[in-house]
């Protein structure tokens, strides 16, 4: 199985003068997810919560709501000419009565670890329905004070971030401010996957009146993800799209920007931020 980070040798040049010496770098390497034995989805991600990645992305996907809906996930054998396991095949045998979702060439996608999901037919076929009841009722209330600290205590718990400089985090935290939850990953839509996943094993899916705070940007993708694990509050430390925005609105969903110290955008769902 693959190793979170790997060892390259590097020419290191620092006041003038240079010098050979290693250097540790995250790992990325492909992760095929099959559904019932049959490919759905390749995405490039850090080796490590795999099983959660995949069902996580099949949360996102309207596939799975409850951890009784999977049956197994398995590492797939044979997945190279000698018959080795890599590792980077995972499949979700969902349980019996589940109803199987219509697998095409429009959502046999690859993804890639920096923009996610790109294969959709159209913005109406992303739009997924979330299993759960909206998030516009959640009553979820978090003081501007404690939204500002989260950023430095995600930074704070990222061991892997520490030494490679080089990896997307994802924070899950109560209302209260408390780390429930925290993965690492070359791309910020797998982290979120991983923490959603790991939400719908430990059977705590909806996930009301929690705060999801990213690393990076706030895409479309990810506030999607949010809206589907029945999370109220996304909030990223650089910008959000239009789209994501977009759907924040539509959902009810508190989408804040920017947040860095006691600054922020509110770009929906002001009413749950409070000064």
């Amino acid at each position: 199985m693959g190793r979170v980070t790997e060892r390259r040798r590097v020419v290191r040049i620092r006041n003038g003068g240079a010098g050979v010496r290693p250097d540790t770098l995250v790992a990325e390497e492909p992760l095929e997810i099959r559904l019932n034995g049959r490919p759905l989805a390749i995405t490039m991600r850090t080796p490590g919560d795999d099983f959660a990645l995949a069902v996580g992305f099949l949360v996102s996907e309207g596939v799975l709501g409850a951890a009784e809906e999977v049956q197994a996930v398995t590492y797939c054998e044979g997945a190279t000419r000698d018959g080795s396991n890599t590792y980077n095949v995972v499949n979700v045998q969902l349980a019996a009565g589940v109803p199987l979702p219509d697998i095409t060439l429009e959502r046999n996608v690859y993804t890639t670890s920096s923009c996610g999901l790109c294969g959709k037919a159209s913005l109406d076929a992303v739009r997924t329905a979330t299993r759960f009841p909206g998030v516009a009722a959640d009553p979820l209330r978090v003081p501007a004070r404690l939204l500002s600290e989260l950023p430095d205590r995600l930074r704070a718990a990222q061991k892997v971030f520490d030494r490679t400089g080089g990896l997307h985090a994802a924070g899950l935290f109560s209302a209260g401010g408390d780390l429930l939850d925290l993965r690492e990953d070359v791309g910020r839509h797998n982290a979120v996957d991983k923490i959603v996943g790991r939400a719908l094993q430990a059977g705590r899916l909806p996930l009301t009146g929690a705060v999801l705070l990213v690393s990076g940007r706030a895409s479309f993708e990810l506030a999607q993800k949010a809206v589907m694990a029945g999370i109220p509050l996304l909030a990223a430390v650089s910008a959000p799209s239009s789209l994501a925005v977009d759907l924040a609105l539509e959902s009810g969903m508190t989408l804040v920007g920017f947040l860095r110290g006691p600054d922020m955008n509110i770009y929906a769902g002001e009413e749950r931020i409070t000064l």
